[in-house]
């Protein structure tokens, strides 16, 4: 059991970095600009166009979503535990590098001055200011690490949400989604889609509309809306697609970065799951081995992984 935990922990790790690292190549592009720079699609980091927009990263480097991902991480490694307010801490110092990518609700909410003494009012004050409207997936890119979390997944997966996304349609895709990972990592039952569509209830009934199109849409290109790119909704129903459609680690990559769109969260999300359920050995070693930033990863999954499964998975 703990070998095959440690495996699928490793794989949700790696499969968010690597469809991130992946999907920056088609981010925002469209069916049209596809078809001229990936014409047989794309397969591997080293064909990523190099334009303006992507070629401030290095190739096989990760974008806003992992970074966030790994913010949450390493303050859950220092408190060998959850606190809400040391994760708000770690986003204010991630924001005020250089992040690049960094999402316009996310950097409203983390410019705020007293952000950081309190992040769940200032959450809530920008999101206000959108008339509640903004539910943009910038809480859900980071959520995959939440599922990992040996206990208290839903109630975790709702406030570091909230430390920068309001919207009861992103807490209720972040919750979705963790819980998923975690019963996928910890050989729990995984939440059948009827399940999904309760928990989806107690959030937004809008949030069922995106379950149900993800089950039984064959293709993802038909979730794909242009008009709503980074919707929570939107990574969602492509995530949940992925994690019902594809047969393998690999097949699901290719289809959402293929996709287009806000690709680079899309496959973060997706292959978080996809690398839960099917583990990293089921990833092919090019991916893994093409990360630049590879190293710095393997060491966060270790100390995590000792902090997480050392709990009550023994």
């Amino acid at each position: 059991m703990k070998q095959d935990t440690i495996d699928r922990f490793k794989g949700c790790l790696y499969g968010q970095a690597i469809g991130d690292a992946l999907g920056l190549g088609t981010e925002g592009m469209t069916d049209e600009d596809m078809a001229w720079k990936y014409p047989n699609g794309i397969r591997h980091y080293s064909q990523i166009f190099q334009d303006r927009h992507r070629k401030r990263w290095e190739i096989g480097d990760w974008t806003d979503d992992t970074d966030m991902m790994l913010c949450i991480a390493n303050a859950v490694i220092e408190d060998k535990g959850v606190d809400f307010y040391n994760i708000a801490r770690h986003f204010k110092e991630w924001a005020n590098g250089e992040p690049m990518g960094i999402g316009e609700n996310t950097y409203k909410v983390l410019m705020m001055g007293d952000y950081v003494e309190r992040p769940f009012e200032v959450s809530h004050k920008v999101w206000k200011m959108s008339r509640y409207q903004s539910a943009a997936n910038g809480g859900l890119m980071r959520t995959s690490v939440v599922g990992l979390f040996p206990k208290e997944v839903k109630t975790c997966a709702e406030n570091i949400c909230r430390l920068t996304h309001y919207d009861p349609r992103c807490v209720g895709s972040c919750v979705i989604v963790s819980e998923l990972i975690h019963a996928l990592v910890y050989g729990l039952e995984p939440p059948t889609m009827s399940m999904m569509l309760n928990m989806a209830q107690s959030y937004d009934a809008e949030i069922c509309n995106y379950i149900e199109r993800s089950w039984s849409e064959q293709n993802v290109l038909n979730l794909m809306d242009d008009d709503h790119m980074g919707y929570t909704l939107v990574t969602l129903s492509v995530t949940l697609w992925a994690y019902w459609h594809a047969n393998s680690f690999e097949e699901g990559l290719l289809a959402v970065v293929n996709a287009g769109g806000d690709a680079d969260t899309n496959a973060a999300v997706a292959c978080a799951v996809l690398g839960a359920k099917f583990g990293c050995q089921s990833i092919p070693q090019e991916y893994i081995e093409g990360l630049v930033y590879r190293d710095q990863l393997e060491t966060t999954v270790q100390k995590l992984s000792e902090v997480c499964i050392g709990h009550n998975h023994d």
